[in-house]
């Protein structure tokens, strides 16, 4: 079987490089012509030919790496060749507000929010929820991009002016005690496993850390987003990895938001768990078995950005699995992870630690 794959960054790389051994073959198409992948055939546009369609001759089945496509297209292609995640997927995870509909229809809690379609509309919203507010472009936008935080409805206008986008989604900020997310997989036969749930850590909007099994989790808090998780999988008809970003209140989970594919709080499963979520991304797409998804060991993902790493350095820490992409350093780009992996949770905390300040003392001698 050949798989396509729409997006030819680090996610479709570590599909390739995961789907490879299954006996599987891709081809990869980057729509805006800037492949880094490295792996598989890969195929950009060209204003001489139409290499979309030669894309669609050479695949038996198609999934995609970034939720950030031209959903006309995707219908076309899906006309064509099947399409996993479907497309009713995409189009609910491109829209915040339909998303925010998802998790109401299916009761799964989320922060107070409105939608707002004007300056006057948002500064009325922030009247409503009370102050602090965060206001996200309804489509587009991610790791921090599209969004604004008032603190008053005066600030409205500046905030309106700056996201730039013709609705927004209007937050309520709440109160809680850690951000985590759940990972989970859904086969074209309906059967769905999910992992453990981690914590994350973000700085600047982006992604930093991501602790797996979320340290202290209670067996209640990962059966209700095993919960949550499964309703959205099963109302979807999905199949292929979702990852669902979530709060951790006093008073239980609140739903932020999704994203229709592997994710970067799930790259830990590539040396934490069973079959980590790209292997089985795979095969739930390609119709094969899905693999046990539970945690092997302690894990803590480290995200690298903007700089390359000392690969000596970072190998010489016996617990540290690296994975870089293939990409040059430019500042706010992800270059890599990785995955600190222990049996014992104070030694990986250790361990981290120490990886930490080793990334910190490299980056301090490059100033």
């Amino acid at each position: 079987m050949k798989i396509g794959i729409l997006g030819a960054g680090q996610l479709g790389r570590m599909m390739v490089l995961e789907g490879m051994p299954l006996g599987l073959d891709f081809v990869l198409y980057d729509p805006a012509g800037k492949p880094s992948a490295n792996v598989g055939e890969i195929l950009v546009p060209d204003n001489g030919s139409d290499v979309l369609q030669e894309f669609l001759s050479k695949v038996d089945v198609v999934t995609y790496e970034f939720e950030h496509l031209p959903l006309d297209q995707v219908r076309i292609i899906a006309e064509q060749k099947p399409v996993y995640p479907g497309v009713e997927a995409l189009r609910v995870c491109q829209h915040r507000a339909l998303e925010k509909a998802l998790f109401d229809e299916l009761k799964i809690p989320t922060a107070p929010y409105r939608i707002a379609d004007s300056e006057e509309a948002l500064a009325q919203a922030v009247r409503e929820l009370g102050t602090p507010v965060v206001a996200k472009s309804v489509t587009e936008g991610y790791d921090g991009k599209g969004q604004a935080v008032i603190r008053s409805p005066e600030e409205a206008g500046s905030a309106w002016a700056r996201i730039g986008h013709e609705q927004v989604l209007v937050e309520k900020f709440v109160q809680f005690e850690r951000e985590v997310s759940i990972v989970a997989v859904r086969s074209r036969d309906g059967e769905v496993r999910t992992w453990p749930m981690g914590e994350n850590l973000h700085q600047d909007g982006i992604l930093r850390l991501t602790r797996a099994p979320a340290p202290g989790l209670s067996e209640a808090t990962q059966k209700a987003a095993d919960d949550y998780i499964t309703r959205i999988l099963n109302r979807l008809d999905y199949v292929g990895v979702l990852a669902l970003e979530l709060f951790e209140t006093s008073e239980g989970l609140l739903a932020n938001e999704m994203a229709p594919r592997v994710h970067n709080s799930g790259h830990w499963t590539q040396n934490g768990a069973a079959i980590s979520q790209f292997e089985n991304h795979i095969r739930a797409v390609a119709g094969l078995p899905l693999g046990a998804t539970h945690a092997t060991a302690h894990t803590c993902m480290i995200n690298l950005i903007g700089e390359l790493p000392d690969i000596s350095g970072v190998l010489s820490h016996p617990d540290a699995h690296l994975h870089l992409y293939g990409k040059s350093p430019r500042a706010g780009r992800k270059l890599g992870h990785i995955n600190v992996v222990n049996d014992d949770a104070d030694a990986l905390e250790n361990a981290t630690e120490a990886l930490l300040r080793q990334l910190s003392a490299d980056h301090s001698l490059r100033q």
